[in-house]
């Protein structure tokens, strides 16, 4: 059965007084879910941080026994190619193996040089490694209160909430799909959430611009849906609000 404008109206008055009631709810949370979800973004990237962190000190310590270990090799060398000298038999035999030794000593020089740099780096990395986890710990703790915090709220109210919610859904089922998507995209674009408005003193509740008398006589004749000239909501007269008083 086709619904008069006068039902259309109400279902979204009616819609509109349990979202409120929601958003009414939601403000007493405030910022604590932004909050809680920037900290655990924090959280999660001081993670990663720490991951990658340790990640580099393994790559760099593992470095250094690799050049350790190339420091070991080239000694051998040296140690193979001294004796080898002792059995030289003419000078071009020598310069070579003199020009080996000093291969694998100017190698020796090379790790230490690195070795060093990698020993400096780690002290830096691992200072930088100590201070992230002491920033971690410490959002760790703050996120801890803020979801104690929310937690506490949310269980104050999440059965309200979860009513109002189904009873959202419910009123929303007997909104045709076209005023529905209007309602939703007014209320998305309100940065107080009010797609449907009364007239009050004479103004849109919503914007608080004055509406021309003939106007408002055509709103409180409910034979049409009529929007706010300035502000695009959809306009009822103050008897909704008074039937819902009496109804509550």
């Amino acid at each position: 059965m086709e619904q008069t404008v006068e039902q259309k109206l109400q279902a979204l008055w009616d819609l509109q007084t349990i979202h409120t009631k929601i958003d009414k709810i939601r403000q007493v949370r405030g910022e604590l879910p932004i909050e809680v979800a920037d900290l655990e973004d924090e959280v999660a990237g001081l993670e990663t941080r720490i991951e990658k962190n340790r990640t580099e000190l393994d790559d760099l310590e593992d470095a250094i026994v690799n050049r350790k270990n190339m420091i070991k090799e080239a000694q051998a060398a040296i140690k193979k190619y001294e004796s080898q000298l002792n059995e030289v038999k003419n000078n071009r035999e020598y310069d070579a193996i003199t020009k080996e030794i000093e291969i694998q000593g100017l190698e020796i020089q090379v790790c230490e040089k690195k070795i060093r740099e990698h020993e400096f780096e780690i002290k830096n990395k691992t200072d930088v490694y100590e201070k992230t986890q002491g920033d971690l710990e410490e959002r760790r703790k703050d996120l801890s209160v803020k979801k104690e915090e929310l937690d506490t709220i949310t269980s104050e109210t999440q059965k309200d909430e979860d009513a109002l919610i189904k009873k959202a859904d419910d009123a929303e089922s007997k909104i045709e799909e076209r005023l529905l998507i209007a309602y939703n995209r007014l209320r998305n674009n309100a940065k107080n959430g009010l797609a449907v408005v009364t007239i009050d003193r004479d103004s849109c509740s919503g914007c608080h611009n004055q509406i021309p008398p003939q106007r408002q006589l055509d709103i409180r004749q409910r034979k049409k849906i009529i929007v706010c000239e300035h502000c695009g909501r959809i306009l009822v007269d103050e008897a909704f609000v008074e039937d819902n008083i009496v109804q509550a």
